[in-house]
């Protein structure tokens, strides 16, 4: 599985932005987004069940964002609404084969895509 993560940009606090990952291969995978921000670890954002039927979010993120997925297109989105400077990181989507919030249980990760939210 190859995964090709976009749509990251420079925005403002409160602005909304949607992340895109285009999978290759096949889609029978838990999907993830993490992020990394400056001077910090990678951290876990979202999570999505093959059938989109479960989902679960970072605290920091709740409410705010919002993980979907079109397996016909082979796409996960992250819908980012209400962006505060502390949001600003880069963004990685992740396939995995069980569902969970833990770094290790994704396989496959794409290249990041960086998001930089100003005040």
């Amino acid at each position: 599985v190859q995964l090709q993560a976009s749509g990251g940009g420079l925005v403002q606090a409160g602005d909304s932005l949607e992340l895109s990952c285009a999978a290759s291969g096949s889609t029978y995978y838990i999907m993830g987004w993490f992020r990394q921000g400056p001077g910090k670890e990678r951290e876990f954002v979202a999570t999505i069940s093959w059938g989109g039927g479960m989902s679960d979010y970072a605290n920091s993120v709740k409410g705010r964002f919002t993980i979907s997925r079109d397996n016909a297109k082979n796409t996960v989105y992250l819908q980012m609404n209400s962006l505060k400077p502390e949001d600003t990181a880069v963004y990685y989507c992740a396939a995995g084969r069980v569902y969970g919030t833990e770094f290790n249980r994704y396989q496959y990760w794409g290249q990041g895509t960086l998001v930089t939210v100003s005040s």
